[in-house]
């Protein structure tokens, strides 16, 4: 299941040695509701070795400032606190694993 990412959990999940794949979404977004299901397969077939997330924009609009997320669905790709990659739009489940791949 993916986690909720907020502000109170965000630095301490950019320090641990996994990657991590943040979906930045809201419940008014269409798109967003339409992806969720895939993000949450995704955490399921990528625990212990990927942390995966949600961030709900309305609710942690700090961590939305922070990686400038002007559009939602948004997912950040991250490794070592630094984003390598980003996904704007909802998109294909292949193509997500394609960019989670790259990170591990």
């Amino acid at each position: 299941m993916a986690l909720t990412i907020s502000t109170d959990n965000l630095e301490s999940l950019l320090q641990a040695e996994q990657p991590l794949v943040i979906d930045f979404w809201a419940e008014w977004c269409g798109p967003c509701r339409s992806i969720g299901p895939v993000v949450e397969e995704l955490a399921t077939a990528y625990e212990g070795r990927v942390t995966i997330g949600k961030c709900d924009v309305d609710e942690n609009n700090a961590v939305a400032v922070k990686y400038s997320i002007r559009n939602i669905p948004t997912i950040l790709f991250i490794k070592g606190g630094e984003v390598m990659d980003r996904q704007v739009g909802a998109c294909s489940k292949e193509a997500l694993q394609a960019k989670i791949e790259k990170l591990l």
